[in-house]
């Protein structure tokens, strides 16, 4: 842990209140202990609901090391990650992260995540946040099947 990191992660967060580019929240991705990338949250300006900090620092850390898988890296980010983030730090394989501020001091800013776990607990079954059903399987099915049958796959 370096707490030079989470500073940057801090100033990155800051220069959203000047800028509007998004809500108070930045990111960095260490590698050896060397940045990798830096970012924060540019839903606003990007007009894109996925573009979190972690989210907008992931994408820059794989493109500049040109690949998906970000073994090895240590992530370190203002505030605990909502659910998406999390998600996409899981499958980058990042193991480690660092957070500053809590999941309850981003709702008491108006960002709420908990309908979203909630949502999630529930087996996503709350109409009220998400209609989310099942059709057509026969024809989504074959894909995976034939993904399954061949010997050269790459699983991310």
């Amino acid at each position: 842990m370096n707490a030079d990191f989470m500073k940057i992660a801090a100033a990155e967060a800051t220069s959203n209140l000047t800028s509007k580019a998004g809500g108070p929240f930045g990111c960095v991705i260490v590698r050896a202990g060397k940045i990798i990338a830096q970012a924060h949250n540019q839903v606003l300006l990007d007009h894109d609901p996925t573009a979190h900090a972690e989210i907008t620092c992931i994408r820059k850390a794989t493109k500049k090391l040109g690949t998906h898988d970000l073994s090895g890296c240590v992530l370190y980010t203002s505030c605990y990650p909502c659910p998406m983030c999390l998600g996409a730090i899981i499958w980058a394989n990042i193991k480690q992260v660092y957070y500053g501020n809590t999941a309850k001091d981003a709702a008491a800013i108006g960002f709420r995540d908990d309908y979203i776990y909630d949502f999630i607990k529930q087996g996503g079954q709350d109409q009220r946040v998400l209609a989310l059903k099942q059709i057509a399987r026969d024809e989504t099915l074959p894909s995976f099947t034939a993904f399954a049958a061949q010997q050269d796959k790459e699983l991310y």
